[in-house]
């Protein structure tokens, strides 16, 4: 049964909401959709800078459509979660093929996009065209597990089913999107987490968790996930004496699909190895810790200066960096960091150069 919360909510984010983010002034259905794939486990304070960015470059279904994927993946470097990107050129590409490049209105057309759920086609709709759907994201799970004291563990089945029910039974008939605007942001600004502020939420006299005291029962966690894992790489990062490091694209599928990473190996021994008859006193760099969802990955970097301009080393499918001037490739975070912060030449002997080794041999992590 509803409890009318939209009244209350209206009013609150009125006096009290968020009104200027990139994404709230000219409320396309195209705007809209960037903002809430790029919102998509990621704080707002991150993303509004990608965001103006990336409509800069891309205003349109068109020209993401036609992006050229090096360019969509630089602009995206930092985000994370890069199939979000490529989820996006895919869907453009199918809204120019199948509805003449004009982002669709219809519910089911637009569900049907890839990269695209129940609740973030409710989102785009109801905020970009006023249509009534309900939109059920973190923020909004969140905001509705206390307020009706919705019990279960999140993501199962019965908890989501219980949810959506709530959801659709508060969505007002008008003001869909202003609502769907003012319970994320309530969400995201008072009803946190960890120490929400229940004195300022419009919510408090009808919240269920707050009147048990139960506020952080709600929502109920995830089942215990599997033991996370750790796994090591060695990157091997050639340089030659002008400064530029040799890249390779990772394979389209999977973790980091796309990017540009130096040459992988099981470790630094055997990224040692590799350049023992190119480049004289390889060093290894101080390592780096990076967190995945479900696993942990440290980096072993390896740095060979090479004697001389490396064009043996340049065989396979990769590029020439340029850390000082570079170019528009996709990387992940932590091999941008290591590109920034690599150390100064150090003098490399001419006659430890032979033999090439072989930079497009894969990594042990796929």
């Amino acid at each position: 049964m509803s409890r009318a919360l939209a009244p209350a909510l209206l009013d609150w984010h009125a006096r009290e909401g968020r009104h200027d983010l990139p994404w709230q002034h000219d409320r396309t259905p195209y705007r809209v959709w960037i903002s809430e794939v790029m919102l998509q486990q990621t704080q707002v304070a991150t993303v509004i800078p990608y965001y103006e960015r990336f409509l800069a470059r891309f205003p349109d279904v068109a020209s993401l459509a036609a992006a050229p994927d090096d360019e969509l993946l630089h602009l995206w470097s930092g985000l994370g979660y890069y199939a979000r990107a490529r989820n996006l050129k895919r869907a453009a590409r199918q809204i120019v093929a199948e509805h003449g490049g004009e982002f669709p209105r219809d519910f089911a057309a637009v569900v049907a996009l890839p990269g695209i759920g129940r609740s973030t086609a409710g989102a785009i709709l109801s905020i970009a065209t006023g249509q009534r759907y309900a939109i059920l994201d973190g923020n909004v799970r969140r905001v509705l597990a206390r307020v009706f004291a919705v019990e279960g563990a999140t993501g199962s089945a019965p908890f989501e089913d219980a949810l959506w029910l709530h959801a659709e039974a508060e969505t007002p008939a008008t003001d869909a999107g202003r609502y769907a605007q003012a319970i994320m942001d309530l969400g995201a600004t008072v009803c946190l987490r960890r120490n929400p502020e229940c004195p300022r939420c419009p919510l408090a006299a009808v919240c269920d968790a707050r009147a048990q005291g139960r506020q952080h029962d709600f929502p109920g966690k995830r089942r215990v996930a599997p033991r996370r894992q750790h796994r090591t790489t060695a990157m091997l990062l050639l340089r030659r004496p002008g400064g530029d490091v040799w890249l390779q694209r990772r394979p389209a599928a999977g973790l980091w699909g796309g990017l540009w990473v130096p040459p992988e190996y099981d470790d630094a021994a055997a990224a040692r190895a590799r350049v023992a008859d190119v480049a004289a006193h390889p060093r290894d760099l101080p390592v780096i810790d990076h967190a995945f969802t479900h696993f942990d990955l440290t980096i072993v970097p390896v740095l060979a200066d090479l004697a001389t301009g490396g064009d043996r080393v340049a065989d396979g499918d990769g590029t020439w960096y340029d850390p000082g001037a570079p170019q528009k490739l996709g990387l992940p975070a932590p091999v941008a960091t290591l590109l920034r912060n690599l150390p100064p030449r150090a003098a490399v002997g001419l006659d430890r150069l032979h033999e090439a080794p072989d930079p497009a041999e894969n990594g042990p992590w796929k």
